[in-house]
C-alpha cells in the first residue's frame, strides 16, 4: 500500500511540474485542505468556478479509496484531477507576438521622443533637418509654416551645403509616356512620380543635362530651354536664343561655384560648330566665338551620350575622327583629343567618377553581348577595360539584338537594356564596382516602366533654385 501511495505522490508531483510550466502552479501540500470529490463538484458549480483546483489529502483516509477514485475517474472521464477549470493559455503565433512587441515598443518610444524633442533647441532644427533623407524632409514640411519656409532660408542652405552629397537620383522619361517623368532614388530603391506643372504640355520636353540639383530640359524642336528643380518645382523658362538652329544640338551644364546658389551656365553646340552659352546670373545667351580651326568640322557628335562635366569643363563624344571634344566654361577654350574607340563596341556613353572619364558600351562578339566599363588613361589617351557585367547576367543577352541607354555621369550609372524579348534596368557603382537590379517602376496607369528612352542623373538638392 505504501508503494502505491508513493506512486500516487510521484504522479501528482509530475502534474505539478507541468502546471508550473504551462499554467498556474500548485499551492504547497501543507496548504491543501481535505475535501471530497462530490462536494468539490457541487461547490465548483455554485461558485462559478472560483476554485480552480481539486486536491486530495493523501495523509487522511485509505490509500485504496484514493487509488480506486483515480482509476475510476480515468476510465469514466468524469473527473480530471489537478486540471484548471480554464484551459491553459494557447501559444500565440510568432507574427502576433512580434506585432504586440512592436506596438508596445512604439508607444513607449513615442512618449520618450516627445520628452526629448520638447526641450530640443530651436536653433538646431535646421541643422538636423538638413541631414534627413530627402523624402523625409517633404513629410516634415507639413508640420508647420516655419518648417515649410526652410527652403527659402539662407541659413538652411548653408546647412545643406555642409552635408556630404549622397548618391545621385535619376530623372527618366519612358518610351511609352514621354510627357511624364519618373525619378529613381537608388539609396531607398524607390521610384517617385513628380508633376512639373510649368512644363509645356503641347510639346515633348526632354531632360538633356543637369548640375547642382537642377535639370535642364529642351523641347523636341530644339527651340526652347527650361530649368527646373524636380524636388521643389522651382522652374524657369530661359530666354530665346540669339541663333536660330533647327538641327539637333548637344547640351552641357555646369555650376559657377560649388552650390547652385552661385549660378549656372548652359552650353549648346551643333555639328556645324555653332554654339552659345547661357549665364543664369546675367539671364542671357552669348556667343563666345567661332570654333577653332584645329577642330575638324562637322563634329559628328554622339547625341546618345550626354556631356560630362569635370572642373568647369564639358566633354562631348564625337566620331570621324573618334575622340572627345572639350570646352572650358571659364576660359572659353575648345580642345580636341583623338581617342580610338574599342573594337566591337556599340551604344557608347561617357561618364565620370572622381575626376576620371569613363566609357560604357555594349561589346558584341559573334552572338555574345556584354556591358563593358572602360577608363581613359591620361598619359596614353587610350581606353582601358576595368570591369564587365557578371557573366550570368550576360547570358540573357545571348543571340539577341540588345540596345542600351546609359544615364549618369557622377559615379553611379543606370543602364536600360532592351530587346524584343527582354527589358532590364540595372545600376552600376563605378567606385565599388557593384551591379544591382532596379525594381520595376509602376506608372500611375499600372504598367511597369522598363524601357528608359532618355534621362539624366542629378544630385538631389532642396535649396537649388532655377
Amino acid at each position: 500500500m505504501e508503494e502505491e501511495l508513493a506512486m500516487l505522490r510521484q504522479f501528482i508531483g509530475q502534474l505539478q511540474d507541468l502546471l508550473n510550466l504551462y499554467g498556474s502552479p500548485l499551492p504547497p501540500f501543507d496548504s491543501l485542505q481535505p475535501f471530497h470529490f462530490h462536494n468539490h463538484q457541487q461547490q465548483n458549480h455554485n461558485n462559478g468556478n472560483n476554485n480552480r483546483w481539486c486536491f486530495l489529502n493523501l495523509d487522511d483516509g485509505s490509500a485504496d479509496d484514493y487509488c480506486s477514485l483515480v482509476m475510476a475517474a480515468g476510465k469514466s472521464g468524469s473527473f480530471k484531477m489537478l486540471e484548471p477549470c480554464k484551459p491553459p493559455p494557447s501559444k500565440k503565433p510568432r507574427k502576433e507576438r512580434n506585432r504586440g512587441k512592436s506596438l508596445g515598443t512604439t508607444s513607449s518610444t513615442e512618449v520618450m521622443q516627445q520628452e526629448i524633442w520638447k526641450e530640443f533647441p530651436e536653433d538646431l532644427f535646421e541643422a538636423v533637418i538638413a541631414r534627413l533623407p530627402i523624402t523625409t524632409f517633404f513629410r516634415f514640411r507639413s508640420v508647420c509654416r516655419k518648417w515649410n519656409s526652410f527652403l527659402d532660408s539662407q541659413s538652411f542652405s548653408q546647412h545643406c551645403a555642409q552635408v556630404p552629397q549622397s548618391n545621385p537620383w535619376f530623372y527618366t522619361i519612358a518610351h511609352e509616356n514621354v510627357n511624364s517623368g519618373a525619378m529613381y532614388d537608388p539609396s531607398l530603391k524607390k521610384w517617385h512620380h513628380p508633376t512639373i506643372s510649368y512644363l509645356p504640355t503641347k510639346t515633348i520636353v526632354l531632360p538633356v543635362a543637369s548640375a547642382g540639383g537642377l535639370v535642364c530640359f529642351l523641347d523636341i524642336g530644339h527651340r526652347n530651354f527650361y530649368v527646373c528643380n524636380p524636388l521643389t518645382q522651382s522652374f524657369k523658362e530661359l530666354p530665346p536664343r540669339s541663333v536660330k538652329v533647327w538641327s539637333r544640338v548637344a547640351v552641357g551644364m555646369t555650376l559657377n561655384s560649388n552650390a547652385a546658389s552661385g549660378g549656372y551656365k548652359i552650353l549648346w553646340v551643333c555639328c556645324d560648330g555653332e554654339h552659345e552659352v547661357y549665364d543664369s546670373l546675367k539671364n542671357s545667351w552669348t556667343r563666345p566665338g567661332s570654333m577653332p580651326s584645329c577642330i575638324k568640322l562637322p563634329l559628328s557628335l554622339n547625341f546618345r551620350s550626354q556631356a560630362v562635366s569635370l572642373g568647369g569643363t564639358l566633354y562631348f563624344m564625337r566620331s570621324d575622327p573618334e575622340g572627345i571634344v572639350s570646352y572650358n566654361m571659364v576660359t572659353g577654350v575648345w580642345k580636341q583629343s583623338i581617342i580610338p574607340a574599342p573594337h566591337h563596341l556599340s551604344d557608347r556613353t561617357l561618364a565620370q567618377c572622381e575626376g576620371r572619364i569613363i566609357l560604357v558600351g555594349l561589346l558584341t562578339k559573334n552572338a555574345a553581348t556584354c556591358v563593358c566599363i572602360w577608363e581613359l588613361q591620361k598619359m596614353t589617351l587610350l581606353w582601358k577595360e576595368v570591369d564587365r557585367m557578371p557573366n550570368i547576367w550576360c547570358l540573357d543577352f545571348y543571340g539577341k539584338h540588345v540596345r542600351m541607354t546609359c544615364l549618369g555621369n557622377s559615379g553611379l550609372l543606370m543602364l536600360s537594356l532592351r530587346s524584343r524579348q527582354m527589358n532590364r534596368l540595372v545600376t552600376y557603382n563605378v567606385v565599388s564596382r557593384e551591379w544591382l537590379k532596379v525594381p520595376g517602376c509602376l506608372v500611375p496607369r499600372g504598367r511597369k516602366r522598363q524601357w528608359i528612352a532618355c534621362g539624366t542623373a542629378f544630385n538631389p538638392c532642396l535649396t537649388a533654385t532655377a
